[in-house]
């Protein structure tokens, strides 16, 4: 029902610009029939709204895909690099939540690992919006930073590298059905600063999935059952996640195509010196703002890389 629910205002929001359009066109006709030049400005106006939204509509179809619709959940981890690697773990977690803030969407941390010196070891976000695993799905990778490193005495420069993970958020028992018996859920206290923010009570969890060797830990809310609901949502999202990824690897070796793996084939690179870029390894698409794009301005190479996955070429 909800699907069909969605379906039915996709077709309403066509309908209804082709109704503008239509009523744009009448207006033209009138113009030149009664030669009123006082209407050009009203209908280019008209003609930049209508573009607008049908570009909106269009970049729609591009994320059409099954559980492009859905919510995601965003995982970032630290790899190579120590210190500067776990630094670029916190920048990029944070443009992720500027880049949500940007389009209205909620982001929640749901946990954060800190880094020994600086930044962070890993984190993990759930972000709640229309199409946000389809945006978001073209950010899975290793992206890799170069820079001069605030934590060198000598200011050398140096090469980070991040690892995204992106899973589509699962419904209960709908796309993945969690057998009690392949489940080992553990309690333990949650760790904080210290003081009286350390828990008292073990209320965080750890849940496994023992076929897999899957796990998923919420130590965020005081309460226990909370968090074994949100340690179960995130860990449905790593199997649905796990099954999409078998069938496209799957699909590539029918097609006879490389699967790459591993952490040597990173998909974006983000260089604040010796110049300043921004470069997606997989459509060519680059930018000369770095500073726009770690801060959340990330749609145009969303779209290059969507549009590239589609054939459309490269951004």
């Amino acid at each position: 029902m909800r699907h069909l629910s969605e379906l039915k205002g996709e077709v309403q929001r066509w309908r209804a610009l082709e109704r503008r359009v239509a009523e744009a066109l009448e207006l033209v006709q009138i113009a030149v029939d009664e030669q009123d030049a006082s209407l050009e400005e009203e209908i280019g106006a008209e003609l930049e709204r209508i573009s607008s939204q049908l570009e909106e509509l269009e970049f729609e179809l591009v994320i059409g895909g099954e559980y492009d619709q859905r919510n995601a959940i965003l995982a970032v981890h630290a790899g190579a690099g120590g210190t500067d690697a776990q630094d670029w773990a916190q920048m990029l977690l944070r443009m992720y939540l500027r880049w949500a803030e940007r389009r209205g969407y909620r982001a929640e941390v749901l946990e954060v690992s800190p880094g020994e010196e600086a930044g962070i070891k890993s984190a993990l976000v759930e972000v709640v919006g229309k199409h946000v695993y389809g945006s978001l799905k073209s950010e899975r990778g290793v992206h890799r930073l170069v820079r001069l490193s605030p934590f060198d005495a000598s200011h050398a420069r140096h090469t980070s590298f991040v690892l995204v993970e992106v899973m589509p958020e699962a419904e209960r028992e709908v796309d993945v059905r969690l057998d009690p018996d392949d489940l080992r859920i553990d309690f333990f206290r949650a760790s904080g600063p210290g003081g009286q923010h350390v828990q008292k009570t073990s209320t965080a969890v750890r849940a496994t999935h023992l076929p897999t060797g899957l796990v998923a830990i919420c130590q965020k809310e005081r309460s226990q059952f909370q968090n074994k609901e949100t340690a179960l949502k995130i860990l449905r999202s790593r199997l649905l996640e796990l099954e999409l990824a078998k069938k496209a690897e799957e699909q590539a070796k029918l097609k006879g195509e490389h699967v790459a793996a591993g952490w040597g084939n990173q998909i974006r690179s983000y260089v604040l010196h010796p110049y300043k870029m921004v470069k997606d390894h997989r459509t060519g698409y680059e930018t000369s703002d770095p500073a726009a794009v770690l801060d959340g301005d990330l749609d145009e190479l969303i779209k290059a890389y969507l549009k590239s996955a589609l054939g459309e070429g490269k951004g």
